[in-house]
């Protein structure tokens, strides 16, 4: 990194909620202002979700791709070398509203493009507005490949870097008493096995499939950290008195540290940081086998994949990994997170991409 130019950068995400590509941008943004690196945050526009707190990405307009959005971003991105897009919707905003002007955007893809560009002419208009990046950038040598067969893009401007989180944010239970001071603080029984369930309560997610896990372990407890459309639906169709419904959680570290195992039954993901999270606290998975998953989740080594939308399957890797000893698995969880997904070490990677970008090279 010597003698490497800092270009200044602004990271652009939708809204100011904190989800998947918003986590990964604000924690970006925050490990290059550490390293003394200029950098800003702005979301596209407000979100009656975001709590009404969030002050740390200033919304740009009324609406995601509205004139006015798309006129201040053009006008914010002026006195930056870089603009970093994160997340779909961003794309779309970059590549109009930087068309013409002399800084140039790199696109984040976080989720699985075979996902959110399942028709042709969604596809088609994804494509062309991919080929308007300088660069974009896989969570998975996987997404990678998907990325260039699918919208034909240049090899060379396709990279991969992982999604990251901090270790330091995530530390494991130091004991017992810290488990049980954990569980205590969220207001969750201190008696009896608990399964962190984290996302938004939304249908790509599957979090009815967490409640039908449930149904059938009688001795576990499941909290919900998350909000979403879903919610109330889910509260009154758990049966079992024993779903605990947490709400968005401004940290969900004391989570990970009260819990005995993370479950995630999404039908769709990239590398989901919620994985990287649980891993660096040190606690074992059992996930659906979907997207990039198995990035995180070592099979019989992490954690435990399963099929998706299989409940049966879900619940018996789930009684397995809590009815046996968690130390290997939450061993080798956190091993393999320090050393793929620490934000340190990811960012090192993008200060060479920022910088080859503001170069022109």
């Amino acid at each position: 990194m010597a003698d490497a130019p800092t270009p200044r950068v602004l990271h652009v995400i939708t809204d100011p909620r904190p989800r998947g590509a918003q986590n990964l941008a604000r924690d970006l943004h925050a490990e290059l202002l550490r390293r003394g690196h200029p950098s800003e945050l702005r979301a596209l526009h407000p979100h009656p979700d975001a709590a009404p707190d969030t002050t740390d990405a200033p919304v740009l307009g009324p609406s995601r791709h509205h004139p006015a959005t798309l006129r201040a971003l053009r006008t914010r991105a002026a006195g930056a070398d870089v603009v970093v897009a994160h997340g779909s919707s961003t794309l779309q905003a970059c590549a109009l509203a930087l068309l013409g002007s002399r800084t140039r955007f790199v696109y984040v893809n976080i989720g699985d493009p075979r996902h959110w560009t399942a028709s042709t002419s969604r596809r088609l208009r994804v494509g062309a507005f991919l080929h308007r990046a300088a660069a974009v950038s896989a969570i998975s040598d996987g997404a990678r490949a998907v990325l260039l067969e699918r919208f034909r893009l240049p090899a060379a401007r396709v990279r991969t870097i992982p999604n990251a989180r901090s270790a330091a944010d995530y530390p494991p239970a130091a004991s017992t008493a810290d488990r049980l001071r954990a569980r205590a603080e969220l207001g969750l029984p201190a008696d009896g096995p608990l399964v962190a369930w984290v996302g938004a309560l939304a249908p790509e997610k599957r979090p009815d499939l967490a409640l039908a896990v449930l149904d059938r372990l009688p001795a576990v407890h499941l909290a919900l950290a998350g909000e979403g459309p879903l919610r109330s639906t889910l509260e009154a169709a758990d049966t079992t008195g024993r779903a605990h419904f947490l709400g968005r959680l401004a940290d969900p570290a004391p989570l990970y540290r009260a819990a005995d195992a993370l479950l995630l039954t999404s039908d769709s993901e990239g590398v989901p940081g919620v994985l990287i999270e649980a891993a660096l606290a040190a606690l074992p998975t059992v996930a659906t086998d979907v997207g990039w998953v198995s990035d995180v989740v070592r099979d019989g080594l992490t954690g435990t994949l399963v099929p998706p939308g299989d409940p049966d399957r879900l619940a018996a890797a789930l009684d397995h990994l809590l009815t046996t000893d968690p130390t290997p698995l939450a061993t080798a969880a956190r091993t393999h997170a320090l050393t793929h997904f620490d934000l340190p070490t990811v960012t090192d990677r993008w200060q060479d991409l920022l910088a080859e970008i503001a170069t022109g090279r």
